[in-house]
């Protein structure tokens, strides 16, 4: 049988204002792998006679923080005070995503420096209405090792202590090893939930979380079900919970909303999003929200409507974005009155 899950009613505005209140200066960890995101804007008016591509006109560029370094900016900007760790590269790149951290307000004092790799970067061409031309990957994605593997181990462990929660952003490009996910496993028996945006290669390595966020094609990958329906996003949650050993699933279902099974709620959300401008970064807005509100007190059925909110604000916006804790609790008053 499938339960909607929205609290679409005016009790539920009032607590979430209350939630969302409590945000403020929350203490939260996230470990993961931290990019930029780099998007070169131009106009395309015709193909290139070299080759069956387009001219695009050089016309701006701009750069945003991607990867669990967009996790951070979105509990700082939420109002949260997260912490981060991850691997950086010796290089320019590591140093601008340095300052933007400190712009964004995010501690960033104990990303680890690994001189055998780049920092982890993105460069999209874009047109001026925001079509992708192309897109270039700087990066070294091997598992980290080492002496680099331990100190992401050690700072996991001194500043994971005093986290509200523990919140592994992983990219597959090399801070998400067995070692570190072991050592946040140990660090949530004090009581800090472990959430975890995954990546399917690595889903052995997440046993012990308290909620894993796969999207749909992840959840299906990993339980080699096809998920169409409610019954079938049920089911599918139901067998990923059981193979990934953790407590709770949230599937995200793109235009089809997301379903929660855990131990005391299962259901569906439905989607709110008016209009969907980009889907880039909209995990990193869900997971960061989901972990700033069970932090201020939320059940996990309340976090997770809140994070539905706010990926329905940010899928508005052009690449990887963020949303204040205003912006949510607007779409929490709308959302009601529907």
């Amino acid at each position: 049988m499938t339960t909607d899950l929205r609290l679409g009613t005016d009790s539920f505005s009032s607590h979430a204002r209350a939630l969302i209140a409590r945000f403020t200066d929350l203490p939260i960890l996230v470990v993961g792998d931290v990019m930029i995101d780099r998007f070169i804007v131009g106009r395309v008016t015709r193909i290139s006679p070299e080759a069956p591509v387009p001219i695009v006109r050089f016309e701006s560029e701009y750069v945003r923080l991607g990867g669990a370094a967009n996790v951070a900016h979105n509990l700082a900007v939420l109002g949260a005070r997260p912490s981060l760790i991850g691997i950086v590269g010796d290089d320019a790149a590591g140093r601008t995503l340095g300052e933007l951290l400190t712009t964004a307000g995010v501690n960033g004092d104990r990303l680890v420096v690994d001189r055998d790799r780049p920092t982890t970067e993105k460069v999209r061409v874009v047109t001026e209405r925001n079509q992708q031309v192309a897109r270039i990957d700087y990066e070294e994605d091997a598992d980290a090792g080492g002496d680099v593997e331990t100190r992401l181990v050690d700072a996991a462990e001194r500043l994971g202590a005093g986290a509200t929660v523990l919140l592994v952003s992983d990219y597959l490009k090399g801070a998400v090893t067995a070692r570190v996910m072991s050592s946040l496993v140990e660090l949530k028996q004090r009581g800090a939930p472990l959430l975890v945006d995954p990546k399917i290669p690595h889903l052995g390595c997440y046993a012990g979380a308290t909620l894993i966020t796969p999207n749909n094609l992840e959840a299906e990958t990993a339980t080699k079900l096809r998920i169409r329906t409610d019954e079938d996003a049920r089911l599918a949650a139901l067998a990923f919970r059981r193979d990934a050993r953790c407590d709770a699933a949230l599937i995200t279902r793109g235009e089809h909303g997301m379903w929660l099974s855990s131990g005391d709620a299962e259901g569906s959300i439905p989607a709110v999003a008016r209009e969907v401008s980009d889907v880039t970064g909209a995990g990193d807005t869900v997971v960061a929200t989901l972990a700033v509100a069970l932090a201020a007190g939320a059940s996990l059925t309340e976090a997770a409507i809140l994070a539905n909110y706010a990926a329905g604000v940010v899928v508005g916006k052009f690449g990887p974005a963020t949303l204040t804790a205003e912006e949510l609790l607007a779409a929490v008053d709308r959302g009601v009155r529907l």
